[in-house]
C-alpha cells in the first residue's frame, strides 16, 4: 500500500523534529514535492531544508515555487527572503514586509515564525541571513 502524501509529510515533520539529518530529509521532501507539486507547504519545507544544508540556489527555486503557489504564508516569504539573501538576489524587502504584515495580525502565526527562527538558529547558529531576518521582524 502506498503512503499518502499527507502521511509522508507528517512523518517528514516528525523526523525533522526528532533531529534526523537534513541530508536524509531533503530527498524525502523532494519526493513529496514531486508527488504533490501544487503543495506550497511542502515546497516551503524543502526550501528550509536546502537553506539549512547550505544549498541556497536549490532553496531559491523551492521557495519561489512555494510563494508562486500561495504567497500568503509568512514562512514561505521568509524562506524566499533568506534564499535571496544567501544568493545575493534583489527584492528581499518586499517579502520581509509581506511577512511582517501577516505576523502583525496574528499572534499565533508570529509565535510560530519566531519558533521556526529559533529552531533554524539552533541548527545553524552562524546563519547570518536568518539573524538579519530575525532582527528585521522583531524590531519595532
Amino acid at each position: 500500500m502506498t503512503e499518502t502524501v499527507e502521511n509522508a509529510f507528517e512523518q517528514g515533520l516528525e523526523r525533522y523534529k526528532d533531529g534526523e539529518s537534513i541530508d536524509t530529509l531533503i530527498p524525502h521532501f523532494k519526493d513529496i514535492c514531486d508527488r504533490a507539486p501544487k503543495n506550497p507547504t511542502a515546497w516551503a519545507c524543502l526550501a528550509w531544508l536546502y537553506l539549512l544544508a547550505d544549498k541556497p540556489e536549490s532553496a531559491l527555486k523551492a521557495a519561489k515555487k512555494s510563494v508562486k503557489i500561495d504567497s500568503r504564508p509568512p514562512q514561505a516569504r521568509i524562506n524566499l527572503a533568506l534564499a535571496m539573501l544567501d544568493t545575493g538576489a534583489k527584492g528581499v524587502r518586499d517579502h520581509i514586509e509581506a511577512a511582517e504584515q501577516i505576523i502583525s495580525l496574528d499572534e499565533d502565526i508570529r509565535n510560530d515564525i519566531m519558533e521556526n527562527i529559533e529552531d533554524g538558529l539552533s541548527r545553524k547558529p552562524d546563519w547570518k541571513s536568518l539573524q538579519r531576518v530575525k532582527k528585521w521582524l522583531i524590531s519595532p
